[in-house]
């Protein structure tokens, strides 16, 4: 008998598991794949980054969409279907648009993000992981003084909840990062902030599987999580594993799957606007490492970011609001690759690049689902967006102190004055 079942192994869903199995519970984890990590955090773009946290709803947004809807090389593409859920969540986002509802994200985003870098390291330092980690902070460089002057406006308010996100020129962008020395006419200013990290996510979630696992918990991958059942308004889940169906329950039930929580949860009117935004990230194995960045590069025109991971180069960007498909288009991994070789012309290694798309699960807030549910069994850890590897490590916390029944500690210590949780009803 186990006294909860995490629903996806993710970044998110193997922190929820490691923090309730430190709480002394005994956790079993489910997932279709074969091993931990192997969907959205497979090959997301490698940022622990609090300082990209601003919420894609921002009053200065619903301008640009304007220009990208027929736009095939647009940061945000918008593919529209006869799909209610895409319109419900495009009517969503533009709600949020609204500066005080931009802020109030923000902030909850900024908090939570602050958080969860904290016990990050922590958890690295006490299990010693591995996951070619970087603290070298993330340096963000825009091209155009209004561009700059928006990531000003946001930077201070970052500040105001904490974030050290530092306003720089030029000539000290070029001196954090070296590497962009011959981009200088085309960089207007930049952010940086030092206390940032990077990591690849996949290691990761393969490093705390294993400490999971010296935990107790229990891992069964191959597993189809085919739907939720409700009797007498307590939660099962029905699975499949080699040709055969059964039905399991425990007194808690974690939904950590990503873009296809709001397809599972349906059926029992629990209702979340989550769409899945696809993401692309292209690997280029470097054949000159020291010619890359040495920290983690965010190109804010282009929407993506560059993050050195060991001997590669991970740079990964760019959203698909089309559906649930995760085929790859060549067209936009090939003009990435452009991008990249611009912007570090002397890595080498750029026709051995490796081309990847996610699923990242989109709420038009970009606040995340993490709470109670209409079902005293049921709990939510999804909605994460692009910033599940930020917030995973403080998401798993915060739900596994309020399954345990204590308040939050960032509550408690004060640190958050903004919750970046919600009680989701039918």
């Amino acid at each position: 008998m186990f006294d909860a079942i995490v629903l996806g192994s993710g970044v998110v869903g193997i922190n929820t598991a490691y923090w309730l199995a430190k709480a002394g519970r005994k956790v079993l984890v489910l997932d279709r794949q074969p091993l931990a990590g192997n969907e959205t955090s497979f090959a997301n773009g490698g940022q622990i980054s609090v300082s990209f946290a601003e919420p894609w709803a921002n009053p200065g947004t619903l301008v640009k969409v304007a220009g990208w809807l027929f736009d095939n090389h647009a940061p945000l593409l918008f593919r529209p279907r006869p799909d209610p859920d895409q319109w419900r969540w495009l009517a969503g986002f533009i709600w949020q648009c609204q500066p005080w509802l931009y802020r109030r994200n923000l902030g909850s985003l900024v908090q939570l993000g602050l958080y969860s870098r904290h016990l990050l390291k922590q958890v690295r330092q006490e299990h010693d992981l591995q996951y070619q980690a970087r603290e070298n902070g993330i340096l963000h460089f825009y091209r155009d003084a209004k561009s700059f002057e928006n990531a000003k406006y946001a930077a201070a308010l970052m500040r105001a909840h904490g974030c050290n996100r530092r306003v720089i020129s030029t000539e000290r962008a070029i001196e954090t990062e070296p590497a962009l020395q011959h981009m200088a006419s085309q960089i207007f200013g930049a952010t940086f902030t030092p206390e940032d990290e990077s990591g690849d996510c996949h290691l990761y979630c393969q490093a705390m599987a294993e400490v999971c696992k010296n935990l107790g918990v229990t891992f069964r991958f191959n597993y189809d999580i085919e739907a939720l059942h409700q009797q007498q308004g307590m939660v099962s889940v029905q699975v499949h594993h080699n040709g055969h169906s059964d039905v399991i329950t425990a007194p808690q039930i974690v939904v950590a799957l990503g873009s296809y929580s709001r397809q599972l949860l349906k059926p029992l009117g629990v209702s979340l606007n989550i769409y899945p935004a696809k993401g692309y990230s292209i690997t280029v194995p470097m054949q000159n490492p020291t010619a890359g960045p040495q920290c983690s590069v965010t190109d804010d025109k282009h929407k993506v970011v560059f993050t050195p991971l060991g001997n590669e180069l991970r740079m990964a960007g760019t959203a698909e609001l089309s559906g649930y498909s995760t085929e790859i288009n060549e067209e936009r991994c090939e003009r990435m690759v452009a991008q990249c070789r611009q912007l570090f012309p002397a890595i080498g290694g750029f026709e051995r690049s490796r081309f990847w798309a996610g699923l990242r699960p989109a709420t038009p807030s970009n606040v995340p689902y993490i709470g109670a549910t209409r079902y005293p069994n049921l709990w939510l850890n999804t909605g994460h967006g692009t910033l599940g590897w930020t917030l995973g490590c403080g998401s798993g916390k915060v739900l596994a102190d309020m399954i345990c029944g204590e308040r939050p500690a960032w509550q408690r210590q004060g640190e958050m004055t903004v919750h970046s949780t919600r009680k989701v009803y039918e």
